[in-house]
């Protein structure tokens, strides 16, 4: 049953269609008028990455019809991500020309923001993954995008009250997306500051001093953990891989768990513990550092070389042996073609300069400080995300109403 005063469409039926020109390759220049092409087209993004990007040389009254407007709903019809590959042309993006296999929809009879919400919706990428083709680069055609059915508000204020609300919250995720990278660019540059000693903190000024990493404490290698024995609970465990794939820098609980059995004969950790990886597909890989400082005892799985220094605070000295110049000298020290290997004697002979206990400290309240301050950022676009998701779920479906202000009268 349709909300009353609401219709039944299809894109066809509502909405401008059109796909691009087949300009000739031939007459791509390197400046000029830029050419929409599938694959510049991504997730609700436009990329005009310049080693993707074509240019045309001239403006021409006979491709008038093919240029771009503010507004404009484009999608890729072709492409692993097709039916996910769609954006909205903004002014940054003209001028532009329209090249075939990408669509253009303009909204005749439903709002625009409105229409490309449905274009965002699950339901478009349900019904586009129904209809697509299974070759190695899936296609769609016209009509595939032409018929897509959806319901909507035959009011058009009611229609622009809903795209409205819905492109509220959407400017807001985006703002939190934006942030948060702005956060962690900050982050980077400051640690990368600190972990070097290029910036101290206010009341340090003491020289930093030459250090062996194998002189700070004692080297373990990991043992009797194999990929069977993990379990969904038990005694808490970490395995190389989880190093590199999992964790950064440092973590106060684990993903993996080991029955009481296998915890036994499997090397325990405990915490303030370093744990590198000593294997992994890539020189890149090995050697990765994460700190462990739960309170829980764990165990390491085999190919995790343990460095226990409680002199140190290990979520500082972790961070540090992370930074670029220090991945390195360790993926330097790699062995082997199609898996990498780095072995104990090469991680303690790492040289780094390390401030004393009180600076190690300052610094890593400042890491976890920054941590915690963008893992509440995350937290909170996930639930802007989630609000979203509900919103559109009631205001696509009519089952919530916005007033109009003919209706409020």
């Amino acid at each position: 049953m349709l909300p009353s005063g609401w219709n039944r469409t299809t894109i066809g039926e509502s909405a401008s269609f059109l796909t691009g020109f087949a300009f000739a390759s031939a007459g791509f220049e390197t400046s000029g008028i830029r050419l929409l092409r599938g694959s510049n087209v991504k997730r609700a993004v436009v990329d005009w990455n310049p080693e993707i990007t074509q240019h045309w040389a001239r403006s021409d009254t006979a491709l008038r019809r093919y240029e771009l407007k503010a507004g404009d709903i484009v999608i890729a019809m072709d492409g692993a991500l097709v039916g996910r590959s769609f954006a909205r042309i903004s002014e940054r993006d003209l001028p532009a020309y329209l090249v075939q296999r990408v669509a253009r929809l303009r909204g005749n009879t439903v709002d625009q923001s409105l229409l490309y919400t449905w274009i965002t919706s699950k339901a478009f990428s349900a019904h586009i993954d129904s209809l697509k083709t299974n070759s190695a680069i899936p296609h769609l055609s016209p009509h595939d995008i032409r018929g897509f059915a959806f319901i909507s508000p035959s009011s058009t204020d009611e229609q622009r009250l809903s795209a409205t609300a819905i492109d509220d919250i959407t400017d807001f995720i985006v703002s939190l997306e934006r942030l948060i990278a702005k956060k962690q660019a900050i982050k980077q540059g400051m640690l990368q500051q600190l972990l070097t000693g290029t910036t101290r903190l206010p009341g340090f000024d003491a020289p930093w001093a030459p250090t062996v990493i194998g002189s700070l404490g004692s080297l373990f290698k990991g043992r009797g953990v194999k990929r069977d024995d993990v379990r969904p609970s038990g005694v808490p465990c970490i395995r190389y891989g989880e190093l590199y794939t999992t964790f950064h820098d440092y973590t106060d609980v684990t993903v993996s768990f080991v029955s009481n059995d296998v915890a036994a004969t499997a090397l325990p950790i405990v915490e303030g513990d370093l744990l590198f990886a000593g294997s992994g597909e890539t020189k890149a890989e090995i050697g990765t550092c994460v700190a462990y400082v739960g309170r829980s005892a764990a165990a390491a799985g085999g190919d995790i070389i343990v460095l226990r220094a409680p002199k140190v605070n290990a979520i500082f000295l972790a961070s540090l042996l992370n930074t670029p110049e220090v991945a390195a000298m360790k993926a330097s020290s790699g062995q082997g073609d199609a898996v990498v290997h780095i072995n104990a004697r090469a991680i303690g002979a790492l040289r780094v300069d390390l401030p004393g206990r009180s600076e190690q400290d300052a610094i890593a309240r400042v890491i976890v400080d920054g941590d915690q301050e963008l893992v509440a950022l995350v937290a909170r676009l996930v639930a802007v995300r989630n609000i979203k998701q509900g919103m559109m779920q009631e205001l696509l479906t009519g089952r919530t109403r916005l007033k109009t202000v003919e209706a409020a009268a």
